[in-house]
């Protein structure tokens, strides 16, 4: 058995006598000797109370505390900055907080010696930049979403921010009324949670929790409920169980893993973000993870799963069907799990599913794997002229027709709305947002309020869309993001002009543009790098240090850089 000292390794570095002064500073929080005894776990928040996707993580972090109390250890509480895709006036902002939260909670878990470590994260990047620290660091860590919101309710249906998004199109169309708009605004959103479908957040939550980095089930519980805080009490049992058997992030990330949880997030139609945040975290832990990875995974996972933005279910929903786990244990059965790693409690993920049932008989919310909703599922990579380095769609199924049409280009996602408002593009048009990638951005805007614009507008289906920014998860139809090499370092999307032929082959999984070589190599030739709009020393920062969107947006570390910024001269010299 583990002795305590043995499980005090870090902290003792301010606790045990000698260390006066910090033990000093910490008897001012109210701690003991018998709190200097025990190991100490860092709680690394992300409570915000600018959004209501985090406004509601205080609570949720005295219930973690209690359990970690109760299992043994210290808690003390950290914070971070959350930033919303939803609420925010700087597009880039929010991936660009991807890093700034893997960083702050690297350094408050070193500052701090911590034994271990529980970070509570909701909103979209906020997970992400939570488990970045936690591989970064790789203390004995475990993982807690903070839980959707409830669904709304608008004129007798339900509602989420899908259709508020959406509706902005019908209210610039004429087929919504401006008092229809405002019921809409007050509808959508009844209280603290992230959003209610698969969209990023719970996307990147469940594949989370099949990662092992989170107590099982905990992606399907609402935000505001007594299950939540039964999860959030577990979470922090479960750190000091973390603790006592040395399970670290960088034991539960492997290859399989990460296949487990590309796989289980496919099948319940996940968010294009997880992407580029599931190779970032590969990364991070020195896995091999690459882009095609995600295309055959896809499309070998049926699609069971009904749910927003695509389907007719909230994420709540999924817990009448067994949750996570009871998806696990279907696709488990079904082959297309590996059952042997390792989970945060040192447990298989088998051994963890042996007792759980499989989606419950009599609901809709996820289909029979024998049955699915479509027999393949997640995204689909895409190459050709316009991405050679590649660029993501959510599947729609290789037998989706070509889709052919004239370009319509828009410097920024924020021009690219206005166009569409105003009635700039029509049907069979391919949009083309350029310079909203991790450079350009800096941070790599969303691109969903335009794609919602199109949807509200009646182009569904007959209007693409090509970004090398990305998309939230509301996002569906045929639109393409993560294209790269981006426009802002000379990839071929900043050549494209109005009026060029554009086709996209689902089948081929290409994306190829008809102009002339010679009129192509004019372009090249003439093409200068846009001026940075990266005034701000954070955004600036970031716009050095980052790399591709088909690596993960990782961020270069110092020892990097002179190689990371002679990269981006070759690509913005074009040569």
């Amino acid at each position: 058995m583990v002795s305590t000292r043995e499980l005090r390794a870090r902290s003792k570095a301010l606790t045990e006598e000698g260390r006066w002064g910090a033990r000093a500073m910490l008897r001012g929080l109210g701690l003991s000797d018998q709190d200097f005894d025990r190991p100490i776990v860092g709680i690394a928040n992300t409570w915000s109370g600018a959004m209501p996707c985090n406004n509601h993580l205080r609570q949720v972090a005295v219930d973690v505390a209690a359990g970690v109390r109760a299992a043994g250890g210290t808690p003390l509480e950290v914070n971070t900055i959350a930033v919303s895709d939803a609420v925010l006036a700087r597009g880039g902002a929010s991936l660009v907080s991807r890093e700034v939260i893997a960083d702050s909670i690297e350094l408050a878990a070193e500052a701090y010696a911590f034994d271990a470590l529980v970070t509570i994260a909701a909103c979209d990047k906020t997970n992400s930049g939570a488990a970045l620290g936690m591989v970064r660091t790789d203390i004995p860590s475990v993982y807690l979403f903070g839980g959707t919101m409830a669904r709304g309710v608008c004129e007798s249906r339900d509602v989420s921010i899908q259709d508020m998004a959406e509706a902005v199109g019908k209210y610039s169309a004429g087929e919504m009324s401006l008092d229809q708009m405002r019921a809409m605004e007050r509808a959508v959103c009844p209280g603290s949670g992230a959003c209610t479908g698969m969209y990023t957040a719970s996307t990147m939550a469940t594949a989370l929790e099949v990662l092992g980095f989170a107590v099982p089930g905990m992606s399907s519980i609402p935000a505001v409920s007594e299950q939540r805080s039964r999860a959030s009490y577990d979470t922090g049992v479960l750190a000091m169980e973390a603790l006592r058997t040395g399970t670290t992030p960088r034991r539960l990330v492997s290859r399989a893993s990460l296949l487990n949880a590309i796989a289980v997030t496919a099948a319940l139609g996940g968010s294009t973000n997880l992407v580029l945040h599931l190779m970032a975290i590969a990364r991070e832990a020195g896995v091999e993870l690459e882009l095609e990875d995600f295309h055959r995974i896809s499309a070998a996972t049926p699609r069971i799963g009904d749910f927003l933005p695509s389907g007719r279910h909230f994420m709540e929903d999924l817990g009448t069907a067994g949750g996570v786990p009871a998806v696990m244990r279907a696709l488990l059965g079904a082959g297309l799990l590996n059952g042997e790693v390792p989970t945060a409690d040192g447990r298989t993920l088998a051994e963890h599913l042996r007792h759980v049932a499989l989606p419950s008989a009599g609901q809709t919310v996820v289909a029979h794997t024998d049955r699915p909703l479509a027999p393949s599922s997640g995204w689909s990579i895409f190459y050709g002229d316009l991405a050679p380095e590649g660029a993501v769609l959510k599947a729609t199924g290789t037998d989706a027709p070509p889709f052919e049409g004239p370009a319509v280009v828009f410097e920024s996602e924020h021009e690219a709305y206005l166009g569409v408002q105003a009635g700039a593009v029509t049907s069979g048009d391919v949009v083309v947002i350029r310079n909203e990638g991790p450079v350009g951005g800096p941070g790599m805007a969303e691109t969903s309020k335009t794609t919602a614009a199109i949807v509200g507008r009646g182009h569904l289906d007959d209007v693409a869309l090509l970004t090398d920014g990305r998309f939230s998860g509301i996002t569906h139809g045929y639109a393409i993001g993560h294209i790269a090499p981006e426009a802002a370092v000379g990839g071929p999307l900043a050549l494209v002009m109005t009026g060029d032929r554009i086709t996209i082959d689902p089948a081929e999984r290409r994306i190829d543009i008809d102009v002339p070589v010679v009129e192509w190599t004019r372009r090249r030739e003439s093409w200068k790098a846009p001026e940075s709009t990266a005034s701000s020393s954070v955004f600036a920062k970031y716009a050095a240090l980052v790399g591709s969107a088909s690596d993960g947006a990782v961020t270069r570390s110092a020892r990097q850089l002179p190689d990371s910024m002679a990269t981006a001269h070759v690509h913005r010299s074009g040569t």
